[in-house]
């Protein structure tokens, strides 16, 4: 591929527009590659995405559910959560997992997944022309039960499909989270060349 080129765009001025504690909008007056003046926004993330893919020894995952607020819609997704920058991914991943999966269905209380083997699998940017959010995602294998630690603001359900299903649920439309859609298919990938 060669060397990268060089950033064709230049930035005249930067300004803070908007701050909570997971974001912050800047506006930015630039030169763009074209040599004509405009603004650009930028969305940063103070957390990572991270998502774990578990996978039981019979070929199960686990989907949890909930009501994505932005969207305004339910989505099934993959465990996943915001690991703060300066945290080591893994173990965000490793506390997302356990917070997320719990199997009251099965039990008189909830229970968790904890995972024996834990794989670095994927690193992606999510929606890369107005935000700096990077997603990393692990596979997660030998798991156990435990306890499940939810956050408050969340109201999940947890689902254990073979992973077949998520796979078909991604092909169909029915999955469309960014972070399940990678790592579904780079797992299925995966599968297929063993």
């Amino acid at each position: 591929m060669g060397a990268a080129p060089e950033n064709p765009w230049k930035t005249l001025d930067s300004r803070l527009v908007y701050e909570n504690r997971w974001i912050s909008l800047s506006e930015h007056k630039v030169i763009n590659p074209g040599g004509n003046p405009g603004i650009y926004g930028v969305v940063h993330f103070k957390n990572r995405a991270i998502g774990v893919i578990p996978l039981d020894e019979e070929g199960c995952t686990y989907l949890v559910g909930q009501y994505r607020y932005p969207l305004h819609l339910y989505s099934w997704e993959i465990p996943e959560g915001g690991g703060p920058l300066e945290e080591d991914p893994l173990e965000a991943a490793k506390r997302e997992l356990r917070e997320e999966t719990g199997l009251a269905a099965f039990a008189q209380r909830n229970k968790r997944l904890e995972a024996d083997h834990w794989e670095h699998i994927l690193t992606l940017h999510l929606s890369n022309s107005v935000t700096d959010e990077m997603g990393i995602i692990y596979l997660a294998q030998g798991l156990r039960q435990g306890e499940s630690e939810p956050e408050d603001t969340e109201a999940l359900q947890v689902r254990r499909v073979p992973f077949d299903e998520a796979y078909r649920m991604v092909l169909s439309g029915a999955i469309t989270d960014s972070l399940t859609v990678a790592a579904v298919l780079r797992l299925k990938l995966r599968l297929l060349g063993q």
